[in-house]
């Protein structure tokens, strides 16, 4: 038996609003702000996302040892060259694109958070 089910994955940032709006692009969806720093992702497919802002929020270094990313989102796509136009058109910036064989590639949103776009 579990003790928790996993409800919302929450991403700190200086803008909520911002970057709820990019999620929502990328994941369909829309905001609910509530209007003290805190922002719903809604009717987006899959687990929860909410947005917090932290004012003094400093972005994960990717890869590196001594600035560890803490965690990312793995994103499925069905065309991942298409998912990546619309990902950088958005915002996003491209951390490795490693071997083009290889069926991911990582990325940052917005506010530095690294993501990765799996094909599916």
């Amino acid at each position: 038996m579990s003790v928790a089910a996993l409800g919302t994955v929450v991403l700190d940032c200086p803008d909520p609003v911002a970057l709820a709006g990019f999620y929502a692009e990328v994941l369909g969806g829309t905001i609910e702000d509530d209007g003290q720093g805190w922002v719903d992702l809604k009717g987006a497919p899959g687990t929860a996302l909410a947005f917090q802002a932290a004012p003094g929020h400093v972005p994960p270094a990717w890869p590196r040892a001594d600035g560890s990313q803490q965690l990312h989102l793995d994103l499925t796509v069905e065309d991942l060259e298409e998912a990546e136009r619309a990902v950088l058109t958005l915002g996003a910036a491209l951390l490795d694109a490693g071997d083009p064989a290889r069926s991911w590639r990582v990325y940052a949103d917005p506010a530095g958070h690294p993501f990765c776009l799996c094909a599916r």
